[in-house]
């Protein structure tokens, strides 16, 4: 039942993810913390295979589409999402053993996955009405790339909205162009975390199965998602990241409330 349970999440998170570049992860993250089916580092980590192997479908999916990749700018955020991938990681592991135990660590990451998603919300409320640049020196977009990576990998969302908003705002996208670009930097950004995890031998417990079906969740969605956004355009993906957004923002509200009293 369990397996089922988490197919069908992963299967509409991946979905709605696939759309809007979110990769899923932001939705998988909050929503298994909240019904409480495996523990936060079980969650973390596969949540973050269930992105990668959505990513990866999803851009195979699209190679043939009108929406372009923008591989200069995105191979050096990419660069950067390796590094910081590492980072994360490393500051994960660091936060999970002055925590103690997983409620604290919950916790924290339900707190900085709220904080964040609530500035993306207020920025992509206003992007019209905000000034957008295009960042081209290299260094620049490679940190840029470190940064997006630290946040994610720590939070184990894989990317999230937060790499769209910055697609927005650094490099001029449009909506459906940063989706895109946005699934390209998550690859590279878990695999460095999932290689980072396994190196250093702290790949937590799970059940095949439960990865397994959150994997296969992960590729249905993705699926599924390019499906329903080549009847999009940028307005429509817009709407749904802010919906997603909003959703996203009162799961953390909750998980924060839940965690506080479990500690």
């Amino acid at each position: 039942m369990t397996a089922f349970v988490l197919f069908v999440i992963c299967t509409l998170a991946s979905a709605v993810g696939s759309i809007v570049g979110a990769g899923g992860g932001v939705i998988i993250k909050p929503v298994l913390d909240m019904i409480g089916l495996l523990p936060v580092s079980t969650v973390s980590f596969c949540s973050g295979c269930t992105v990668l192997g959505m990513s990866l479908c999803s851009l195979i999916g699209s190679r043939k589409g009108e929406i372009r990749l923008h591989l200069k700018t995105s191979t050096l955020l990419a660069i950067g999402a390796v590094c910081g991938g590492i980072v994360g990681k490393w500051l994960f592991e660091l936060v999970r053993s002055a925590a103690g135990n997983e409620n604290v660590l919950g916790m924290v990451q339900a707190a900085c996955l709220t904080g964040v998603n609530f500035f993306v919300l207020l920025y992509v409320c206003r992007k019209d009405k905000i000034s957008s640049g295009h960042v081209t020196m290299p260094a620049a977009v490679i940190t840029i790339g470190i940064f997006l990576s630290v946040i994610s990998s720590f939070l184990g969302i894989g990317g999230g909205p937060i790499n769209v908003a910055v697609l927005f705002f650094f490099f001029s996208m449009e909506a459906k162009e940063a989706a895109k670009n946005s699934l390209y930097i998550i690859v590279f950004s878990q695999i460095s975390n999932i290689a980072s995890a396994i190196v250093t031998d702290s790949v937590p417990e799970f059940k095949w199965i439960h990865l397994g079906m959150m994997i296969l969740g992960g590729i249905g969605g993705a699926l599924l998602g390019n499906i329903f956004s080549r009847k999009m355009d940028n307005k429509d993906v817009e709407s749904v990241l802010k919906v997603l957004v909003s959703v996203i923002v009162c799961l953390g509200i909750y998980n924060i409330l839940k965690y506080s009293m479990l500690c």
